[in-house]
């Protein structure tokens, strides 16, 4: 295993940019999911805010994620985390994880902490950290945060919903609560059927949608 470091991005990471969007889409594209699109652009001004953390074996790309602040600072979310693929199966993706955790909670301390995933590894991970479920109305009604959204493949499920569901799951992490790292909620064989039932009654409901918008 390849030594890797993990620290807060500046300016001389600006390099990185255009090789993180595509890891992420590339990313998407494999597991079939949505996902918001990234610019090089946006990812350097998450850099130059001392908003992201990036993981390195020597100069070679690791790691990447970066902290969003929504409703003027009420909230935190941890956006666009990636491993490159020849850095995968290494554990490197919760070290990455619980970096930009506990950094956020340093920068944001009383800000609490959320994100929308559909991905089981990442909801095992928040898990870990201390984060629940939650519906979606205890998250940021930032029209900002959801705009992101736009560029997923499952947008017009979230809107049918009137952005109170969609196939992503909704976690928080309180500070003012102090979840306790040590709940164990988080059960991967019932997740999983969850949200293979969750799919499939959404997508019936959005065929349905189309067909009667025809």
């Amino acid at each position: 295993m390849k030594k890797v470091d993990i620290i807060i991005a500046d300016e001389n990471h600006y390099k990185y940019a255009q090789e993180i969007c595509e890891v992420i889409a590339d990313s998407a594209r494999v597991r079939g999911t949505g996902i918001a699109k990234r610019t090089p652009e946006y990812i350097q001004t998450k850099i130059q805010n001392k908003n992201a953390i990036i993981a390195l074996s020597g100069n070679q790309f690791a790691g990447f994620c970066y902290i969003e602040v929504w409703s003027h600072g009420k909230y935190v979310a941890h956006s666009g985390l990636i491993v490159h693929p020849d850095f995968r199966n290494q554990g490197l993706a919760k070290n990455i994880k619980e970096f930009i955790f506990n950094y956020s909670l340093k920068k944001y301390p009383t800000a609490k902490v959320f994100g929308i995933t559909t991905g089981l590894a990442v909801m095992k991970i928040n898990s870990d950290l201390g984060y629940r479920p939650v519906t979606f109305s205890e998250l940021t009604d930032d029209p900002k945060f959801w705009e992101g959204c736009k560029t997923c493949t499952n947008f017009n499920i979230l809107t049918s919903k009137e952005h109170k569901m969609c196939l992503c799951t909704g976690m928080l992490y309180d500070p003012a609560k102090k979840n306790s790292k040590k709940e164990k909620w988080f059960d991967k064989a019932v997740l999983k059927r969850l949200k293979n039932i969750k799919q499939a009654i959404m997508l019936k409901n959005n065929k349905e949608l189309l067909l009667w918008k025809k």
